[in-house]
């Protein structure tokens, strides 16, 4: 019996792989749709760049501000196979979040808190990993016939993958001057979950950069914040101050701020791409009615019970109140609305010398020369935080 090696079987094989790969990820992509995601693309891990340069020289430069998770991860996140060995795919899925408005235009109205639009209802990592899941499964019961011992691992953007590359390479979209990704179907609104598996599934062809001479993220960012196009400085981003920094706001950045109490989309709402974004249709990622437009004089007065039942479920309890309270109190300092300085003057007697100092900023912003020196009299004395007397020495 000749034991040659056949081509023609080979070919053969090979041709029946494909085939077998394609039909899962149709199947894949149809079922993803059902769930309530927007796109499915594939990547091949080894077209997959190592990221480990740009991230080191990212947090070598200390963009990272005080996420020191970012070092401590570097080397997880540089390549997927860094992350599990095994993966030969990666499976790319974007849900889409689409505003019914430009969210900009709630910043003129300093009366009102803006909240970022991914933050005005459901937490997203929730709703997407049980989706992610229950896609996962159907994959594996797919394939149980096909290949023995078919593994995947379900990720959102809590987990060290570098999504945005990946969706890049999968053909989702491409990472825009702000860093984000930019889909031509669905603008800068993509939510993006990943399926790590150990199949070979047929990759998408990646997708090409459009962003082009235009610069309109970068001009739109309120506290300059890209050092150069496709670079972000993460510890001078709104979202960073307002959402991952645990301490004061630089004083650099809060007259930047506005009315911004939780993350900012700015540079995702200049993108001209958003022309031909869609508004979410799932509805757990469309904004409450209550957190659309809500008054700041409301988050201002919110005791810590209220806050934890008003944003259950909602990304913004993650910062918890005193967090919260403190970005309130920036807004209250930029509103130019009087009738929030009694509520103000609540707040510096608070506990914590965070929301003490902040409200004396504001203060500061909001009362005469004469008012704030009256003020300042009366609570000096007894403040003992060297922060605190620093805003009421520096204040008007």
């Amino acid at each position: 019996m000749s034991t040659h090696h056949n081509p023609k079987n080979q070919i053969q094989q090979d041709d029946k792989q494909r085939q077998k790969a394609e039909k899962i990820k149709a199947f894949m992509k149809s079922e993803a749709l059902k769930l309530g995601f927007a796109d499915l693309r594939v990547c091949s891990v080894a077209e997959a760049k190592n990221h480990e340069d740009v991230l080191s020289r990212f947090v070598e430069l200390g963009y990272h501000g005080s996420m020191e998770w970012m070092r401590e991860t570097l080397e997880r996140r540089s390549h997927p196979q860094n992350l599990w060995s095994d993966v030969q795919s990666v499976i790319i899925l974007g849900m889409n979040y689409g505003p019914d408005h430009d969210p900009r235009s709630l910043l003129e109205h300093g009366e009102k808190a803006n909240i970022s639009v991914y933050a005005r209802n459901r937490d997203y990592h929730d709703l997407i990993k049980g989706r992610l899941k229950q896609l996962a499964s159907k994959l594996i019961a797919r394939t149980r016939d096909w290949n023995e011992g078919v593994e995947v691992k379900v990720f959102v953007d809590t987990a060290p993958v570098m999504e945005k590359p990946l969706a890049h390479l999968a053909g989702i979209g491409w990472q825009g001057k702000h860093t984000n990704l930019v889909s031509r179907e669905f603008g800068s609104w993509l939510f993006l979950g990943s399926i790590f598996t150990s199949l070979p599934l047929a990759p998408d062809e990646a997708e090409i950069d459009r962003c082009g001479s235009c610069d309109a993220c970068q001009v739109a960012c309120p506290t300059d914040a890209f050092p150069g196009p496709y670079k972000i400085d993460g510890s001078r981003c709104i979202s960073y101050l307002t959402i991952e920094n645990k301490d004061e706001i630089p004083i650099e950045f809060r007259k930047a701020i506005g009315n911004r109490i939780y993350g900012c989309d700015d540079c995702l709402s200049a993108c001209p791409w958003n022309k031909f974004a869609q508004e979410a249709s799932e509805i757990k990622l469309v904004a409450r009615d209550d957190l659309k437009a809500p008054e700041l004089a409301e988050f201002l007065s919110m005791d810590e019970p209220t806050f934890r039942k008003t944003f259950s479920g909602s990304p913004v309890k993650r910062i918890g109140w005193a967090r919260f309270m403190r970005n309130c109190l920036v807004a209250a300092g930029n509103s130019n609305c009087d009738n929030l300085i009694q509520t103000v003057l609540a707040r510096v007697k608070e506990e914590d010398p965070i929301i003490r100092q902040h409200a004396v900023w504001a203060l500061g912003q909001l009362l005469s020369k004469e008012k704030f020196a009256h003020y300042r009299t009366l609570f000096e004395l007894n403040e003992t935080d060297p922060n605190v007397l620093e805003e009421w020495q520096s204040g008007r």
